[in-house]
């Protein structure tokens, strides 16, 4: 069983086949080597010939060397001199009060007088003489004046009718009027009759006025309900006026001049 096993085992591994097999096989391609890479050619620039001696040999001197202008003298700086200082004499310190300041006391006060006179009876509106007040003062007064100065350059603007004006007949008042005259030719007024002072219907408005050229014609109603009065105007050269009134169908000649 021996014998039978050894030649089974020296088949499978024969090395004189495998030697045999090995020289039959090509051996691989050996690789094929590069040439050497060449280094690139550098061009020589061509030489220069020699200098001949038939070129002309100049003569000019050499350039002068360059020497740069001595700098600015700059002086130095003076010394620095401090201001003087001045001796102010001593600041001397306040004395204290040796005695108290008085204590301050306000005057009493004392109500002025009054100006205002002593009166026993009631002052009425028509009065003109009496006043409750007592006299002016100077600002009063300088009051008045620029009211009266106002009330003049206003009145300078008007027409040549404007203000007070009384009717009379025979010495006698019949009425007083108050008339108004923009300048601009429109007239308005008041009136009063004196003869029923105090009567609630003895005044009242000018029911209408009309001027044209001298001639000036005036309409009122005296009393509620009762005929209208009229009054008839002409102009005459001392600047007053002078007519006839015709009241309740009564005609009597009258004149108008300004207060």
């Amino acid at each position: 069983m021996a014998l039978s096993a050894s030649p089974a085992f020296a088949q499978e591994a024969d090395p004189i086949g495998a030697l045999l097999e090995q020289a039959q096989t090509p051996p691989p391609p050996e690789p094929v080597a590069q040439p050497p890479a060449q280094a690139p050619a550098v061009e020589t620039p061509p030489a220069s010939p020699p200098p001949s001696s038939s070129a002309p040999v100049s003569t000019a001197p050499p350039p002068a060397v360059y020497t740069p202008p001595p700098a600015a003298y700059t002086p130095p700086p003076a010394a620095y001199t401090p201001p003087p200082v001045y001796n102010r004499p001593p600041v001397q310190a306040p004395l204290p009060y040796v005695n108290p300041p008085p204590t301050y006391a306000p005057p009493t006060y004392a109500p002025p007088a009054s100006r205002r006179p002593r009166l026993t009876a009631p002052v009425h509106i028509d009065e003109i003489g009496k006043t409750p007040e007592g006299p002016p003062t100077a600002t009063d007064l300088n009051y008045e004046a620029r009211m009266r100065s106002s009330f003049n350059s206003a009145q300078g603007m008007q027409g040549p009718l404007d203000g007070a004006w009384t009717l009379r007949s025979g010495g006698s008042e019949l009425y007083d009027l108050q008339l108004v005259d923009t300048g601009s030719g429109s007239l308005e007024g008041a009136w009063r009759d004196p003869r029923r002072r105090g009567a609630v219907d003895a005044s009242g408005f000018i029911d209408s006025i009309s001027r044209v050229g001298g001639q000036l014609t005036i309409r009122l109603t005296p009393r509620p309900g009762a005929a209208p009065s009229i009054i008839m105007l002409s102009a005459g050269n001392d600047g007053g006026w002078s007519g006839e009134l015709n009241e309740r169908g009564e005609h009597r000649s009258v004149t108008l001049r300004r207060n």
